[in-house]
């Protein structure tokens, strides 16, 4: 005891245990902390495709080398695409959004530019150029089989993060600064996905810590579910929400009526003067 007593007053001690410590918690972290996502695994040739690809249609704006490149007032043409993945790269040219036709606040949908082999190559180079999100696959996308208790639970997600740009139904609605939600009627499953896991413009990014690739999936589900229902109450005005039911109301509706009272104003029996 008194041996172990003195060892413990060596002025080394501190630092050793100060190491130990370090090590514990070095190789906790490795463990237990969450993996980076990583570069698809992709041919040399699609790679150097996807690169001759970038080159001609893409390098105007954002480098040679996918760096960038600032404006003489400190903005820039495009922003660097280094470390963005494959999976912003396949949302971002496969809706057609890239290449943008002019410079605007937001980069609207459009029929693509390139078509899925080309995507796949420049998304195969920007990938190559630093580890990003992949592109998703069936655990994300395969929303075949969703039980109703799934889609409830993807319900509650999306009218918890979503529904405050993109509506309740996903029909979209304006922001501020000339940018708006985009509608999600029409856009595939694996294109929801990217959108999430990347967060194109000024959408916010849900990483798979935030928002499980199983509750990215019901999301998922329960966009597709509720575009499939039909207006069991007729005209369901786009989905857009109440002002737009307002409108319907006051423009038809009691338009209808104001045109109707007029009508018969002018064409019913009147009161002649003897």
């Amino acid at each position: 005891m008194r041996k172990l007593s003195t060892r413990r007053r060596h002025p080394l001690a501190g630092l050793v245990v100060l190491l130990m410590g370090l090590v514990v918690v070095g190789g906790a972290y490795t463990a237990f902390a969450p993996k980076p996502a990583i570069a698809e695994t992709a041919s040399s040739q699609d790679v150097e495709a996807g690169r001759q690809l970038f080159l001609i249609g893409c390098a105007s704006c954002h480098g040679k080398n996918a760096g960038g490149i600032e404006t003489k007032r400190g903005g820039n043409y495009g922003p660097t695409l280094v470390g963005v993945g494959a999976a912003a790269v396949d949302f971002q040219v496969g809706t057609g959004r890239m290449p943008m036709a002019r410079s605007a606040p937001q980069a609207p949908r459009k029929a693509p530019e390139y078509d899925a082999e080309e995507t796949k190559q420049l998304a195969a180079y920007i990938a190559s150029l630093a580890p990003g999100p992949v592109i998703p696959g069936k655990e994300y996308t395969d929303i075949s089989g969703k039980t109703a208790e799934q889609i409830s639970e993807g319900g509650e997600f999306f009218r918890t993060n979503c529904t405050a740009c993109h509506n309740s139904v996903g029909a979209g609605g304006a922001m501020p600064g000339g940018k708006y939600a985009p509608t999600l009627k029409g856009v595939s499953t694996k294109h929801i996905a990217e959108a999430m896991i990347t967060g194109p413009q000024q959408m916010p990014v849900f990483s798979d810590e935030v928002i499980t690739p199983e509750d990215k999936s019901n999301v998922i589900a329960y966009v597709k579910a509720i575009q499939s229902q039909p207006n069991y109450g007729g005209v369901g005005g786009g989905g857009l929400g109440p002002v737009v039911d307002g409108m319907f109301t006051w423009i038809i509706g009691m338009g209808g009526l104001v045109l109707a009272a007029i009508w018969i104003g002018a064409h019913g029996a009147r009161v002649k003067k003897k």
